[in-house]
């Protein structure tokens, strides 16, 4: 990859997040609104309020809750996903069931799972799970689905079965729309991380934020926000990193694809 190249597409990743952030900028500079201060108002407040002190306090344990809850979604939404996409009797069976807990919006779900739970963090964590498992298990089921049947013959003529197939062919076919679901779901992981802090909580980011609003700290309460923002930002290239180190040889193939 030439340097060119690089700076290619650190330009084409930076650039929009560099305009919108002037647009902010030259539009809130002379803002008098108590509730939409002026960025640099806002990025002051950053300074002062996220030290080394408060992230330990508040975002470490954000982003632990977030992690817990969207690997558990991973483990069960990949595993349920593999079992529902390869037999279709359990797939005529779980369909229905699996279709109306879908439709249930997760935050509805937290008073329930407090009811159970209680309101520590295995409250947050299982809160993350129901919103991060259907993207996946439903993308795990159609990739499953999607399988080339010349190949599954293939490994049944060579005798390729059990764990064999289920590891050389069935996941690495169905791999590509695995980790699509896995993209959307750590999206749909931070909007819940937050809004699971918000109740009953004694620290975290959305905890943080939700005490700056009602305690009347604007600008804080934007810095939060802002930081969220750049956590989400850095954890979509994180995702970014290890998609494309896990499907190499998928893009490799498309791009060669292309090429033909």
């Amino acid at each position: 990859m030439t340097a060119l190249t690089v700076a290619r597409r650190g330009l084409l990743v930076l650039g929009l997040p560099a305009v919108l952030f002037t647009v902010w900028w030259f539009a809130t500079a002379g803002s008098t609104d108590f509730y939409f201060p002026p960025l640099a108002t806002i990025l002051e407040s950053f300074g002062k309020v996220w030290t080394a002190e408060r992230l330990l306090s508040d975002v470490v344990p954000s982003l632990l809750r977030l992690a817990a809850g969207y690997l558990l979604a991973v483990v069960v939404g990949v595993g349920l996903g593999l079992v529902v996409g390869m037999r279709r009797a359990v797939r005529d069976v779980l369909e229905p069931v699996l279709e109306l807990f879908r439709a249930i919006p997760p935050p509805v779900l937290i008073p329930v799972i407090m009811l159970f739970a209680g309101i520590g963090d295995t409250m947050k964590v299982l809160v993350i799970v129901s919103g991060c498992m259907w993207p996946i298990l439903l993308n795990t089921v159609e990739g499953v689905r999607a399988v080339d049947e010349v190949l599954g013959d293939t490994c049944r003529s060579y005798g390729i079965t059990g764990v064999a197939r289920l590891r050389h062919l069935v996941l690495r076919a169905a791999s590509p729309q695995i980790v699509t679901g896995m993209r959307q779901a750590l999206s749909i992981g931070i909007i819940l991380m937050v809004i699971s802090e918000m109740f009953a909580a004694s620290n975290g980011l959305g905890f943080t934020i939700v005490q700056f609003q009602r305690s009347f700290a604007i600008p804080e309460m934007w810095s939060g926000v802002l930081l969220l923002g750049i956590l989400g930002f850095l954890l979509s290239l994180l995702f970014r990193f290890a998609e494309n180190r896990a499907l190499a040889w998928y893009h490799g193939l498309r791009r060669a694809q292309r090429n033909l």
